[in-house]
């Protein structure tokens, strides 16, 4: 079968702007497969390779009885194929090696030197494929003393400063209630994947791309980094407002908690004038942010004394129709049932061989010539691994002993 062919089967949409563009993906958890989900939803042939016996997150409680559906694999192995291959066997490296011989990216998130023993590290590879993108996600990066240390999600949250600053004074550091270290690299990952292949597109190389967690959290702390290294000042914990802008944080009301987020001077006073107190438009104390900031803890008093007397929807149409950045604090079933997440189609379902349906969350990104597409819903182990290696060259008999010898499954 031709790979043209193949592709045909194996996605509905054809003009997606990665078509055309094959991935071999060797990783696990979250950060990796992040990374190859963002480009399987805009076109790409992404092939997720797996061991035999299931990466841990098919081991974890399932969130649909006796269906094997387990959180992440649904969350981030949708678009892709999967072919099931156990690299610690020649064989199996064997066919790893022919499916790299057709593929333009290699995303894999083993320890540094994880691949090099068995001849899979970019080194190797770039040999015989000079053009290929190489992208290796790891918790510490190629180089550096913790270079070899692992590094989870939730390590990474506290070790790159972020629990430093989530939490209040009286509870302590806190991580996020997502996987945020891991998902932002996976992002990340697909960013540099596409810069290097507009690269490649100009000078017919590849290269190699080094990503690490610890490096993308530490980033990511943007204005905080920049009140330490340019005030000289450690950023503490604040709970829910903001270090640099007041008020800009949660406030009770009569039945429960609101958040309103003014961003500039202007807004403070149309604020003012909606809780009955325009005379702070004037007051020393409120009328500029860098004011505000010192008496923080005045003007949030004073704020939340008046809030406390209406219920939250009387201050909500009123910070609308006053043009003040304002909302509740939704709880996700909230959330989703936001008139804006379905004018946004953010929900949808894939029909999965063992549930009937699996939901889905939307790609965030709009396009408007080449959106992105939703062909395959995430996949069982090894579900394509016929498929893939008819089409690598191998035959029904060599698929068989392969299979017998536990090289595939």
């Amino acid at each position: 079968m031709e790979k043209s062919e193949f592709y045909a089967n194996a996605r509905n949409d054809l003009n997606g702007p990665l078509h055309g563009v094959t991935v071999v993906e060797a990783t696990t958890t979250w950060a990796g497969p992040m990374a190859g989900c963002v480009l399987a939803d805009f076109g790409a042939r992404v092939i997720k390779v797996e061991h035999p016996d299931g990466e841990v997150i098919r081991r974890l409680p399932p969130i649909i009885p006796d269906s094997h559906l387990t959180v992440v694999n649904e969350t981030v192995n949708r678009n892709k194929e999967n072919v099931s291959l156990n690299l610690g066997h020649s064989r199996g490296r064997e066919i790893f090696l022919k499916l790299c011989e057709t593929a333009d990216i290699v995303i894999e998130n083993f320890r540094p030197g994880g691949l090099e023993k068995y001849g899979l590290d970019y080194d190797s590879l770039k040999k015989d494929h000079p053009e290929l993108i190489y992208c290796s996600i790891t918790g510490f990066g190629q180089d550096g003393p913790r270079r070899d240390q692992p590094g989870y999600d939730f390590m990474i949250q506290g070790m790159a400063g972020l629990m430093s600053v989530t939490g209040t004074e009286d509870s302590g550091p806190l991580k996020t209630g997502v996987a945020i270290s891991d998902l932002s690299t996976g992002m990340y990952g697909a960013i540099a994947i596409l810069a290097a292949l507009h690269h490649r597109t100009r000078s017919g190389k590849g290269q190699w791309i080094d990503l690490a967690l610890f490096d993308t959290q530490l980033s990511w702390l943007a204005n905080q980094n920049m009140n330490y290294l340019v005030g000289g000042v450690e950023p503490r914990r604040r709970g829910n407002s903001h270090p640099n802008i007041v008020p800009y944080q949660d406030f009770g009301t009569q039945d429960r908690a609101i958040i309103i987020a003014v961003g500039n001077d202007v807004q403070f006073g149309r604020l003012a004038e909606i809780l009955g107190r325009s005379e702070w438009q004037d007051n020393p104390k409120f009328a500029t942010n860098k004011a505000r900031l010192e008496y923080r803890d005045e003007l949030v008093g004073l704020m939340q004394d008046i809030l406390f007397t209406k219920p939250s929807k009387h201050w909500l149409q009123k910070l609308e129709k006053g043009g003040i950045p304002a909302g509740p604090i939704n709880s996700i079933p909230e959330a989703f049932a936001d008139p804006q997440a379905k004018a946004r189609g953010l929900i949808f379902s894939l029909p999965h061989p063992l549930s009937g349906q699996v939901p889905q969350v939307a790609n965030p990104i709009k396009m408007s010539e080449t959106p992105p597409s939703y062909d395959l819903p995430p996949p069982l182990l090894g579900q394509h691994t016929d498929e893939i290696l008819l089409q690598a060259g191998y035959t029904d008999e060599d698929i068989k002993h392969l299979r017998d010898e536990g090289i595939v499954e």
